[in-house]
């Protein structure tokens, strides 16, 4: 191994200014990228904390790459030392796995001393996926499970049917995917859209009204987090 590292051409000398350079540019690219993780994500996870580690993989990655492109020898050791490597953090959103994927492009960009095609590259990107991210929340829906539990007469069809007209009322489009009725009660689940979300609680205040001691209940089902 010593003998094939000592055929390896040397590389460029590492320069100490540039690699403060690089680092320079690199920490307000950092907190752009984690303003811009917690004002435009939209994870379940803890935005803030998970943001706390964008400065340091970016800055991270600028060092290695700094450092690396300086020897091929030491390009191969990185090789073989990220090949032992595991990495067990929980990725569980793919919005996480793109900014993490951001930071480390910025890292190699500013490591390569690409500075400008960096600097221009990586504050258009994250602009655009703000302007994505402001548009689609804007004409985002409110899509939730409701489900209802009617105690005395619930099972009664009459029934049936008013419940079904007091929710159409309040929301653009209902879908009923369980009925359920046992000794005169009856459990029920509607998949909503619901255009606002003013509009929930003026549905519970109408179900409360028309059925006294009905029970209510949403679930986000789309927002929750896959194990």
């Amino acid at each position: 191994m010593d003998q094939l590292a000592a055929q390896l051409p040397a590389g460029a000398p590492l320069s100490l200014v540039a690699l403060l350079i690089n680092l320079g540019l690199g920490v307000p690219l950092a907190l752009l990228l984690r303003w811009h993780f917690e004002r435009f994500g939209s994870t379940l996870s803890n935005r803030e904390e998970f943001a706390q580690v964008f400065p340091f993989i970016l800055l991270t990655t600028t060092l290695i790459i700094t450092v690396v492109k300086s020897s091929l020898a030491l390009s191969l050791g990185l090789v073989g030392a990220l090949s032992i490597v595991r990495f067990r953090t929980p990725i569980k959103e793919p919005e996480e796995l793109a900014y993490l994927f951001f930071a480390i492009a910025v890292g190699l960009g500013l490591g390569a001393d690409q500075r400008v095609p960096t600097l221009v590259a990586g504050p258009a990107i994250l602009a655009v996926v703000g302007v994505l991210s402001t548009a689609r929340r804007g004409k985002e829906k409110t899509r939730l499970y409701l489900s209802v539990d009617l105690a005395a007469g619930g099972g009664d069809p009459e029934r049936i049917d008013s419940l079904n007209d007091v929710i159409a009322r309040h929301v653009r489009t209902s879908d009923l995917r369980r009925l359920d009725t046992r000794e005169g009660s009856l459990e029920a689940t509607y998949f909503v859209d619901v255009d606002e979300s003013h509009r929930i609680s003026a549905l519970i205040e109408e179900l409360n009204r028309v059925f006294p001691g009905i029970g209510v209940s949403f679930i986000d089902q789309s927002r929750m987090p896959t194990v």
